[in-house]
Order: C-alpha cells, then structure tokens, then sequence
C-alpha cells in the first residue's frame, strides 16, 4: 500500500559501489573502516566510478526500491579514507564518468542535481575546483561538527559559499559521541575526545539544554550549510532531533562557548546571524 505520493518526498541515492549477485567470503576491506559492514548482506560488493557503473548503480537501485526516480544522487566515498593512496586514481575515474554522466542526467531532467557524500574535506574542495563539471550540493560527513570543524571551515565552506554550492552537513553528532554514544570517527572515543565532550556537556548543563541541541544548530549555523542527516537509529530519535533543533539555545550559551575556546573563534554561530 502506497502512503505517500512520489511528489510528496525528496529521495536520494548514492552511487560508487556495485551490489553483486554473488556472495562474499572472508572479511571486506575498506579503507581503514574495514568492519564498517560486517553485519550487511554478505554480497560482494565492487567499486564502480565511471559512467557506465553510474547508470548501473542507479537502476539497480531504483529496482531495488521500487521507484521510478531519484531527485538527488551522491557519489561516494571517493575519499582516502575508503581509497587510501589510490583515491586520486578513483577520483579521476569518478571525474569522467560519474560526475559527466549526473551532469548529463541532470540536464536532461531525470534527477535533480548530484553531489559528493564523503568523509573528507579534500575530494569536496577538488571538485568544486573543477571547471567541467557542476556539482549542486555536497554531503561532508563528520567534518563540520562541535568536535571537528577546522578543516572544513577555513578553505572549504569559504569555497561552497563562494561557488554557491550547498553543504549537507552529515555526522553533526560525530559519529554518536555528541548524543550519548561511545564512538567518534566509528571508533571508541579518545580521552582527548571525551574531555571536549565533557567540556561542551557541562556548559549545556549549566544552561539546562540538550548537547544534541548545540551541536545540531551549530552544523547549521554556517551559511554555506542547507541541511544536515543526523543519522536517526531508531523512529524516537528523530523526535528527539526535532526538538533539538527547536530548542531555545541562550545566546550567552554560544558566547561561552567561543570564549571556552571549544570552537573556532571566527566559527559562525547563531548569535552571528
């Protein structure tokens, strides 16, 4: 039974990697999150950048859902921290066929823009730097939160801004550690990690406000920031991301904040609007 007409919703996929028939025995390698998917289907899984493994990735999918479209699609993880040292090899790969084909099929109308979903900040920066191509959005995971923004913040959402396109801050709990979790970069947490934590919770506190609600709004107080994918795990946490995002944050909360040095000092906060 169909709820929802297909208008009424917004619906993406990603694309880079090719689901295969056939099943996978021993343990998967990717990249140093190498048991990132050791409780997925045990299908082997292949990567597939250019344009012919875009096209198949899409269909597939949209086999597999049941859909006839997609609005918005992600390449991804053309990123070190999946690629390693061949990662430029991989981009490249992605620059001829992946990037040219969602340029093509977004021109033509079958989707709606396309992007990066990455982990780092590298690939994002490379591809806007581009003159072939045009990327709508990009999807940045863990590199714009409480915890790490540095990298992102100096060249690379200077470069969205000015370019106009638009960063889908994903991870903004960094990976759990920010909404009660016990892992930051899908690991355990470091004391280094924790003691920032504690740091940022202990000023929430004070201010008798959720952390899940500073960091949250502070992901989307950049400009260059549209959206962000907190990564719900079960249905009452998107409740609970709801009312983070509408929680009344004191301005002198983010005054402290930059003055305890947690942040960036030239960070764009709330109060900066």
């Amino acid at each position: 039974m169909v709820k929802h007409k297909r208008d009424d919703y917004v619906l993406s996929t990603k694309v880079g990697r090719i689901i295969l028939d056939e099943i996978e025995t021993g343990q998967r390698e990717f990249g140093e999150k190498g048991g990132l998917f050791e409780f997925g289907l045990p299908n082997k899984i292949i990567y597939d950048y250019s344009a012919d493994g875009t096209k198949r990735s899409i269909d597939d999918s949209l086999k597999r859902m049941g859909v006839d479209r997609f609005d918005f699609v992600w390449i991804h993880d053309i990123a070190q921290d999946f690629h390693g040292d061949e990662w430029l090899s991989q981009f490249e790969i992605a620059r001829k066929g992946a990037m040219r084909t969602l340029d093509q099929l977004r021109d033509e109308g079958v989707i709606k823009g396309w992007g990066l979903g990455v982990n780092r900040v590298e690939p994002v920066e490379l591809t806007l730097g581009l003159s072939n191509v045009r990327p709508d959005g990009m999807l940045l995971a863990g590199r714009y939160s409480l915890l790490d923004h540095e990298s992102a913040l100096q060249r690379l959402m200077p470069l969205a801004e000015e370019k106009g396109v638009g960063i889908v801050v994903g991870g903004p709990y960094s990976s759990g550690i920010l909404a009660g979790g016990i892992h930051f970069e899908y690991a355990e947490y470091s004391p280094a990690i924790i003691a920032k934590v504690d740091r940022i919770k202990a000023l929430a506190d004070q201010y008798s406000m959720p952390i899940k609600a500073a960091a949250l709004q502070f992901a989307l107080a950049h400009p260059a920031a549209v959206a962000a994918i907190p990564g719900a795990s079960k249905q009452q946490r998107i409740r609970e991301d709801l009312d983070a995002i509408n929680t009344e944050v004191p301005d002198d909360f983010w005054r402290d904040l930059r003055k305890s040095g947690s942040v960036a000092a030239n960070a764009p906060l709330p109060i900066d609007r």
